[in-house]
Parts: structure tokens; sequence; C-alpha cells
């Protein structure tokens, strides 16, 4: 951190210098007179300490200069009069702090500026790790896919990132990446230096869910001890990801439609009304148009919230998306666990295909990771490639069979799914119990029972 004394008395210069410099990640530079220091200032120093009663420049006119020209610089503020007015006038001013020249003069200093050295310690990172989430979030770090199915979501993307105003609404099964989807929208628009909040409605309790979005006031409950934001606060000048808006409670789905016509939220327990610019994007694995025309979500917030919609494939639609992401995940798996780099045999890649996911993306991450941890060589084998719900569905395109076979695959799919629950599977199929029973018996003749 580089640091610029601005002290006459050269005794406080010195003494200053010298308790400062004892830390080797502070750069220090003294000067007596403001006129030195000045042409010094375009170094952008992280901290000027300023006496105030500098024989050449009066420290207030002093302290206005560095805030013109070098806001990035903070001012902490020495003078020998215990002034509290001056003091409130000079920190209302822009000054970090005010130290009187005492015989606490080097604890307070040093505690001022280690304070000053976290903080932009802590911001540097901040910025860094902003750095690090928009590069994992372009495209071709984050979304993996060749598919024309994937490719159209592409173009969709696009178009949500040019337009970062407009709400989006995300729609796909579980595991199909909604979340990704979202953070992908708001890292690659103008919105990505602001925040990305993400919530999960189904998650949160009906009775703290209004507190959550929109915040309290203290004293608005029980338990309302202080003050809080809420999410949408949070989110100001951002996106707010509401994940699972299927499951918002209707009465919430008022408050939420007002959010939305007026563009502003009014804390719990409160009359203000605050204004908010904040992109809304929303995903779901339910169909809203059908909960709407059951009841169960309000036609008007539907239309509010539609926006921009994207309707995101799941993995059995993909082609063959899953071996790239295959690829994709043993790559970062071995780099995150120091591992040489692992590759799938022919006959895994066959298994994988086969395969419909009903987990989908997050499925085949987690079976390619085991694979990983199971194999002793470089190599996935066939084996090593286990389906978590233990139901090895098919590609009915992938084998010529009669449609009485067909049949009895599914029936026999249907078993495995619903432990061998007969009337359940009849009741899912449409057909008569006898038809599962006699499939049964048949199998148990023939010793292929399963």
């Amino acid at each position: 951190m580089k640091i610029h004394v601005v002290e006459d008395d050269r005794v406080f210069n010195k003494l200053i210098e010298k308790t400062l410099v004892l830390n080797p990640d502070f750069h220090v530079s003294s000067f007596f007179k403001g006129k030195d220091f000045i042409p010094h200032l375009d170094e952008s120093p992280d901290v000027v300490t300023l006496d105030l009663g500098l024989p050449d420049i009066a420290g207030d006119d002093l302290l206005k200069h560095i805030r013109k020209f070098s806001p990035e610089t903070d001012v902490i503020i020495i003078s020998g009069q215990d002034d509290i007015s001056t003091a409130v006038t000079l920190l209302k001013e822009g000054a970090y702090d005010y130290i009187t020249k005492d015989q606490n003069i080097k604890e307070r200093l040093l505690h001022s500026i280690n304070n000053l050295y976290k903080q932009k310690s802590l911001k540097k990172e901040l910025v860094q790790l902003k750095s690090e989430i928009s590069d994992k979030y372009t495209f071709n770090n984050a979304i993996i896919g060749e598919s024309n199915a994937i490719k159209s979501i592409f173009s969709l993307i696009n178009k949500a990132i040019k337009v970062p105003n407009i709400n989006v609404s995300i729609y796909g099964e579980t595991g199909t990446g909604k979340e990704l989807v979202a953070k992908t929208i708001h890292y690659n628009s103008d919105r990505k230096n602001k925040a990305f909040i993400a919530v999960n409605m189904g998650a949160i309790p009906k009775d703290l869910i209004e507190s959550e979005l929109f915040g309290h006031e203290k004293g608005a409950f029980t338990g309302a001890i202080n003050t809080q934001k809420g999410k949408f606060e949070e989110a100001e000048g951002g996106t707010i990801f509401l994940d699972e808006i299927g499951e918002m409670d209707l009465n919430l789905q008022v408050k939420l439609l007002r959010v939305l016509q007026e563009r502003e939220i009014t804390r719990v327990g409160s009359s203000k009304a605050i204004k908010t610019n904040i992109r809304i994007i929303t995903a779901t694995n339910k169909d809203l148009s059908e909960e709407v025309q059951k009841g169960t979500f309000r036609e008007d917030l539907y239309f509010r919230l539609l926006g921009l919609p994207i309707h995101l494939p799941p993995l059995k639609d993909r082609d063959k998306d899953c071996i790239l992401l295959s690829h994709f995940f043993l790559k970062n798996f071995c780099k995150d666990n120091h591992l040489n780099n692992i590759k799938l045999s022919s006959g895994a890649k066959k298994k994988i295909l086969k395969y419909q996911f009903p987990g989908n993306i997050r499925e085949l991450k987690a079976m390619v990771e085991l694979g990983a941890v199971l194999t002793d060589s470089d190599t996935i084998e066939e084996e090593h490639i286990i389906f978590q719900n233990n139901i090895e569905e098919f590609n009915f395109l992938s084998e010529d069979l009669t449609l009485k076979d067909y049949t009895e695959k599914i029936i026999k799919l249907y078993l495995q799914k619903y432990d061998n629950n007969v009337l359940l599977v009849a009741k899912k199929l449409s057909i008569g119990k006898s038809t599962i029973y006699n499939l049964i018996k048949k199998a148990k003749e023939t010793s292929n029972y399963f």
C-alpha cells in the first residue's frame, strides 16, 4: 500500500514515517509542504496522512483537492486540535479519519491504516473474483454443446444479454442447468458488475418468504431485532433469480405483481416505498400455463414474468452433447483433484449414449466423476459407468424390436421404477393389471424374471 505523509512538523513527520515503514507492505513517502506533495498526487497514493495546519496550504483545501483529483485515495487528517466540530466537518467532506497529535497517535494511526489496508485488500480480491466469475460464465466456459437443440438456446441467451431490462423465464427439467443459464445471462450483460442474487422459492418457509424478499423493519414481527434488507434490495442494479417460481404462494404472488408494476418494494413493517432497478429471471420445472389453468398461479403475474421465455431441452434430446459434457466434467474433476487426465472408453461412451438421464446434466456430472474414482487406470470402462437410479432406460431407435417386445420392455422399466407396484404401473400405463401379471408369470417360467 502506497502512503504519502504530508506533515510540516519534522518530528511528527519522521515519527509517522518510521511507524509505518515497519510494515514491509507499506511504501511510505514524506512531504513537509503541500506544494511539494501536489505534484506527486498523480502517483495515486492509497492513503495520505494530512496535517491540518500546513504553512502553505490550508489542510481542508488540500483535502478537497485530493478528493477531486484522486477520489480513490483515502485521507487521514492529523491535527494538533481536538475539535469535534472541525472533525465532523472534515469527515463529511470525505476524510477517512481524524486523529489528534497526542500520546496515542501511533496506536490510533496504525489502527486506522491497518483497517484501510484490510478494506483495500478485500476490494482487490472482490474485483479479481468478479473477473474470474465473468470468465467462468462466458459461453465457451459455461454452456457446452453442439446439438441443434442447444444452439437455439444460445441464440435466445444472446438476445437476453443484449436487452438487459427484459425479464427472462427459464423452463426445464431438474438438472438441465437453469441457474447456469441465468448466471450466463447476468455475467455477460450490462448488469454484470452488480449483484446476482439467487433465491429458491421452494426452500423458504411461507411465513418468512416476504421478509426474505423485501426485507423488514426493526420490530416488524417477533424476532425482528434489526432492520434488514431483502433480496430485492441486495440485487439493486443487478439480477434476482427466483428459482422454482411455481412454488410461490398465491398471497405473495399479489405482492410480487405490485413490485413488477410499480418497480418498487416495501419492507415488512414499513410504509415507505423503495424504488428498484433490477432484472428478474425466473425458473421452474412446472408448466406455468397449466398452473394458471389450475388456478395455482396468477395469469397477470405469469405474463409479467414471461418476458423472454427459454425452454431448456432435456439431455436426452441433445444428441451427442452428453459426450462433450462428459469430457468437460472429467477434465475439471482431474484438475481439481490433481489427477492425470482420464478418458472414456468406446464402451463407456456407448453406454452413456443409450441412457436417458432423468436427472439430466447434474446426473451426468455425478456419474462421470464416480467413474473417474472407480477406475484404476487412465480410462473409464463400461463397468465404471453406474446409473444412480439403477434403471437403464433405452433408446427406442437403437434396437429393431417388435411392438410386443417394446411393450414388455416398457412394462419392465415401469415395474423397476415403481418398486414392482403392479396397480400403480397399470394406472400409469393405462393397461389392465392382468397384462402385467401375465408378463411376470411368463418371465418366471423362463427364469428371466427381473
